[in-house]
């Protein structure tokens, strides 16, 4: 007995494996072929290069004079010189690192982008599967739904049935049919946008079960790991590194800037040569600058503040519906297996204890329920992947 409940407990790992590594596959597949993020990639790496112009010294000047004297016979007078400004030296290492952090914050860019993708296709994989599962379920319906009006065909036929009971038998058929017919569109609907996302190449996919979730035992301990893996917080983070590497680079601004250089004078008989300085002091132009890199990066610490407080409530939000929906699950799988058995409502119907129309009632508090199951479970699985969508 212990090696046959240990077989069924391994099946079940395995078939829960086999399902999400399907998902996985879809995902990874999405990944390589989204058109969407082939563009950003590119843009992102357009960016990275772009955020790397633009921070060294200018380039130097050469200056060439040749002018002509007048009277003639003092002859011609020539100069040269090649000159080379920079501004004060720690303004560099400022921009180089304002640089790198701006280029981390294009990665995680991208890494959002990425997320927000898979987290897409994730829960379109879910709605497959829900439609797949309510197609099976629906399948068996329109073919119970099919034996009881060829049987009522035949009762018509003999005179065993009256002509109401025929048409509803009929009509239950039709309602199962067109129902199956309407839930196939759906599918197709739903296997197409996750073929848009797929770059247009067709994904097949016919998982039919929803794998069990398993929320995290300690919210206030997950949430501190959410928080890290959270792109868009990163992002504000750096930020706000940013600005205060900005506020160093604007006092830097305010030293003056250096230029020196090589300058060369010629006339009749005589030359003069030898280099040159110079400062150029800023009284004006970096004015208030300073004040408004600090008042910036309060701003963006108040602003950071505000979105770990946003991310924090949603999730926590999310976290408890999730829970709730766990719990629903449970009970309509204990309900269906204790208080349903549909074999004894077609024993009853064949012997006569109940009409036709009872029949389909009683069948339909069954469906509503297994309906209801499905759409839960979907919900479920949609919601704890928004939890975990920072993670593969």
């Amino acid at each position: 007995m212990k090696k046959i409940i240990l077989f069924n407990l391994l099946l079940l790992m395995v078939l829960g494996l086999q399902a999400q590594n399907s998902i996985e596959v879809v995902i990874a597949e999405i990944e390589k072929n989204n058109t969407t993020l082939m563009a950003l990639k590119k843009r992102s790496e357009a960016e990275t290069i772009g955020n790397k112009s633009g921070i060294t010294i200018p380039d130097p000047e050469a200056e060439f004079n040749y002018l002509w004297g007048s009277p003639g016979n003092i002859g011609n007078r020539t100069d040269f010189s090649i000159k080379q400004s920079m501004d004060f030296p720690t303004a560099y290492r400022f921009k180089n690192q304002i640089s790198d952090l701006k280029n981390e914050q294009v990665l995680l860019e991208y890494q959002k982008a990425l997320y927000a993708i898979r987290l897409q296709a994730k829960k379109l994989c879910f709605d497959v599967i829900y439609y797949n599962a309510l197609i099976e379920e629906l399948t068996r319906r329109e073919s119970h739904a099919r034996q009881i009006a060829q049987s009522y065909q035949t009762k018509f036929d003999t005179g065993e049935t009256n002509i109401l009971e025929y048409n509803k038998a009929q009509l239950n058929l039709l309602n199962a049919s067109k129902t199956l017919e309407s839930k196939e569109v759906e599918l197709n609907a739903q296997l197409a946008e996750l073929s848009r996302l797929n770059g247009g190449i067709k994904i097949e996919m016919n998982e039919k079960k929803f794998q069990p979730v398993m929320l995290a035992s300690g919210f206030d301990q997950w949430i501190l790991q959410a928080e890290q893996q959270n792109p868009m917080l990163a992002w504000i983070k750096k930020e706000i590194e940013i600005s205060r590497k900005q506020e160093s680079l604007n006092k830097a601004m305010g030293f003056p800037k250096l230029q020196a250089g090589y300058m060369s004078e010629s006339l009749v008989g005589e030359q003069f040569q030898g280099v040159t300085f110079g400062l150029s002091i800023p009284l004006w132009e970096n004015k208030n600058r300073v004040k408004y890199a600090k008042a910036n990066s309060l701003a963006l610490e108040s602003l950071a503040t505000d979105n770990k407080l946003q991310f924090y409530t949603q999730l926590k939000a999310l976290y408890n519906k999730a829970a709730d929906l766990q719990q629903n699950v449970a009970g309509y799988r204990e309900g269906l297996s204790q208080y349903y058995n549909t074999a004894f409502l077609k024993t009853a119907l064949d012997k006569g204890e109940i009409s036709l129309i009872n029949y389909i009632n009683e069948f339909s508090f069954y469906y509503e329920s297994i309906n209801n199951l499905l759409v839960t479970e979907r919900e479920l699985s949609k919601l704890n992947a928004e939890l975990n969508q920072f993670t593969k």
